[in-house]
């Protein structure tokens, strides 16, 4: 079989990127376990973000064994920090990039199995999916709140991902190219809906996790998780299917109207023309929401047309820098551009 990678001077590169935050104490071990060898690639190579840390992340990631580091100037959020790394590894000309945790949850033993549906030219998005349901460090409700919105996401990105919140990842070099994440909350919902809707192939396979060295600190409360989950999935399914969005409720309000006009003619007839004009006000009003609500959805769905055009612009953009551009073959601290 063909190998489904574009060659750099004949090797086929792998970059396992690691976004931080302050992870100055978890980062030495997960830095230990990461493989230098993996089967299908000629080089393994690792990069740090450092998400504007105040410790010193980027000290112990350079004495550690990270061959680039990419260093923000402050904090800006996990998702900033997940697209910075994507860019940095696709200039280190990177042909498939795994994306991890800094606190070692995920086994980097997997890794191997994580990358070969795309070795194999399966798939360009694997998620390592972790079993939610026998997982004994979450509560009760953690894992109804977790097989909720994983439905909820399967829905929106027609995608049979089981563990939709996993942010171990492999992306190929295309998936990439197309990832383009505007949230500053996670990327791990919007890179998902955004690989489904955009016909991209997407796997999943289950990986073994490690104990748990430090509670989360990507949100406050499960409420707050919740609502800005939420707010996420609503934004970039409405993105991709505007005019779902706006005919479903357009035609529950034109149905409603009709209903409404249907009473009104009915008395009308019924009665020789007396009463119930609320009926004809409130149908009118019903019918006019719901032709602004297809108007809205039409201008909707022109803008997500004028959005795909100027997503594969910058695809090719990218493509283009890419190959003028020098590959990073050093050690190094990189450069984040925002």
């Amino acid at each position: 079989m063909s190998s489904p990678f574009v060659h750099h001077n004949g090797e086929v590169r792998l970059v396992i990127q690691i976004p931080c935050f302050n992870e100055a104490t978890e980062l030495p071990a997960t830095l230990a376990d990461l493989p230098r060898d993996v089967p299908g690639f000629e080089e393994v190579r690792w990069l740090v973000i450092d998400d504007g840390s105040t410790d010193a992340t980027s000290e112990i990631a350079k004495a550690h064994g990270a061959d680039a580091i990419v260093k923000l100037t402050q904090n800006k959020g996990l998702a900033v920090a997940f697209q910075a790394g994507l860019d940095a590894s696709l200039k280190m000309g990177a042909d498939v990039i795994v994306n991890t945790d800094a606190d070692n949850q995920y086994s980097a033993a997997d890794i191997p199995r994580l990358v070969e549906p795309i070795i194999q030219g399966k798939a360009d998005l694997v998620v390592g999916t972790r079993d939610i349901a026998n997982h004994r460090e979450f509560s009760f409700l953690k894992k109804c709140l977790q097989q909720i919105g994983s439905w909820v996401v399967r829905q929106a990105s027609a995608t049979d991902v089981s563990d939709v919140t996993s942010g171990f990842r492999a992306y190929s070099r295309e998936a990439a190219l197309q990832a383009n994440v505007v949230s500053r909350f996670t990327y791990t919902l919007e890179t998902l809906i955004q690989a489904g809707r955009s016909d991209l192939a997407v796997a999943d396979i289950p990986v073994n996790v490690n104990p748990t060295t430090r509670p989360s600190r990507l949100f406050r409360s499960k409420r707050q998780y919740v609502r800005r989950s939420a707010g996420t999935i609503s934004r970039v399914y409405a993105m991709h299917q505007p005019l779902r969005v706006f005919n479903i409720p357009a035609a529950l309000f034109a149905i409603v109207g009709l209903v409404l006009f249907g009473r009104f003619g009915w008395f009308y007839l019924s009665s020789g023309g007396e009463g119930h004009i609320q009926s004809l006000i409130v149908g009118a009003v019903c019918l006019l929401v719901a032709m602004q609500m297809l108007m809205l959805g039409v201008l909707a769905d022109l803008l997500r047309s004028n959005r795909v055009i100027g997503e594969r612009v910058l695809r090719r953009v990218r493509n283009i820098e890419l190959t003028i551009a020098p590959r990073t073959d050093q050690s190094s601290e990189l450069p984040h551009e925002s």
